[in-house]
């Protein structure tokens, strides 16, 4: 089954958490803190690989998360960093962030993209070690790794692509110029996935030439197959725009040359500045009176290339195919798609991009929650004063004391934690 556009959610690697361990050796009394820290989280990386066609296999696996670090162990040992997870796709994937719609990467080239990252291991109790704290009892925690969900959508990377309404004879054009084997027959929608044929100029010379399922009215706005697959024309540098001259199907083909263009500029607006060639097939089938007349709209009024040949029997596509590789060549390459900035507000809501938290007040208690926090908590001695120490510089510099004060605290007021209580000390 041909899948191109899905939506996965991608978790990272948790870092693992400090240890808070102190030496224990013989006749070495009181021997110091050796708790080591925590390992990173495993990133989750992307890779192009041209071997694959379609993302049929994210249809039914939705969640990817990477390896966890491991926590740290005592005499200084940090614990073991999480393996990263690769996830490869089709060349020409894009990956947009799934809330705001922006490009987070192209992958139409071998360079490897990381879209989410593990989290740091936490520092193990060594860290806090001073000349005043001799026996700290507390540790950091691992930082949860990023979380986020993200849209995969393939968009072939083809120079050329054919257009046309169905069984106008785009498959069996690029049957006859190219290495593709697509399906021909006389009926309507025997195309139902993209074709990719390699067009052999030379040597070292050729081009990519995508046949497009047959579009019909109404395909810019999701009707029939056509929305399916116009996102694949997008990267095109050239379209050929493929027309029964001989109206065989009952259509007038100047009426199906303006209804494609239609469709086209309503899907995309800059695809309708796309270059295009304009071949009449079916001549053979056509009159003097129609090839004439359709030649007339297309040179005259259109001022565009026109091409006339008989796909099947490859009559007049090597002047075609050849006047295609001429215009590629003053035409700049396939279109890669640029990183975006995603906004702020979009960040902020997945785990791991920073610590998100909320403060809500109810009766004269502030609540405070965010899922970071727990980690903090279950790594807090409430009996030892040094922990509660860090524990107050945490919640300083991660915002959550200027945010209470925002809120209207006041001193002796109470603050909630997840079941941690205490009074409101400035």
């Amino acid at each position: 089954m041909f899948v191109d556009k899905v939506t996965i959610s991608l978790h990272a690697g948790n870092g693992g958490d400090g240890a808070v361990t102190f030496r224990r050796e013989k006749y070495v009394a009181a021997g110091g803190p050796d708790g080591g820290d925590g390992g990173k989280g495993g990133n989750i990386v992307f890779e192009a690989d041209s071997n694959l066609s379609t993302l049929a296999d994210f249809r039914y696996k939705r969640k990817y998360k990477a390896e966890n670090g491991m926590p740290g162990r005592g005499r200084c040992c940090n614990g073991k960093k999480g393996a990263d997870l690769l996830i490869r796709v089709p060349r020409g994937t894009v990956i947009r962030e799934a809330q705001s719609g922006r490009v987070m990467a192209d992958m139409s080239t071998d360079e490897r993209f990381v879209a989410a990252k593990g989290g740091r291991g936490g520092w193990g109790n060594t860290h806090f070690a001073s000349s005043t704290r001799q026996a700290p009892r507390f540790a950091k925690s691992g930082v949860p790794g990023e979380s986020l969900d993200v849209v995969l959508e393939l968009k072939l990377l083809a120079d050329v692509g054919l257009l046309g309404f169905p069984n106008v004879g785009k498959s069996s054009l690029i049957s006859v110029v190219s290495d593709a084997k697509p399906i021909i027959a006389d009926y309507h929608f025997t195309t139902l996935t993209p074709v990719l044929g390699v067009v052999r100029m030379g040597p070292e010379s050729s081009f990519v030439m995508a046949d497009i399922p047959g579009l019909i009215e109404g395909a810019g706005e999701g009707v029939g197959l056509g929305h399916e697959f116009l996102r694949h024309v997008e990267r095109c540098r050239l379209l050929i725009h493929v027309v029964d001259v001989s109206g065989s199907e009952g259509r007038d083909p100047i009426e199906d040359f303006e209804t494609i263009n239609h469709e086209l500029a309503v899907f995309n607006p800059e695809l309708s500045a796309c270059p295009q060639i304009v071949a009449a097939n079916k001549i053979d089938l056509a009159t003097e009176e129609q090839t004439a007349r359709f030649r007339h709209f297309i040179e005259e009024e259109k001022k565009l290339p026109y091409f006339e040949i008989i796909a099947p029997i490859a009559e007049g596509t090597k002047a075609l195919i050849n006047y295609t590789a001429a215009r590629l060549a003053e035409l700049p390459p396939v279109k890669i798609y640029e990183k975006e900035e995603i906004p702020e507000q979009y960040l902020i809501s997945h785990q791991g991009r920073g610590n998100a938290f909320s403060v809500t007040e109810e009766n004269g208690v502030y609540y405070v929650t965010g899922e970071w926090l727990v980690t903090i908590l279950n790594k807090t001695d409430p009996d030892d004063y040094e922990s509660l120490q860090y524990f107050q510089r945490v919640l300083r510099k991660s915002g959550i004391i200027d945010a209470l004060t925002e809120k209207g605290i006041q001193e002796g007021d109470t603050v909630d934690i997840y079941g941690l209580e205490f009074e409101y000390v400035p």
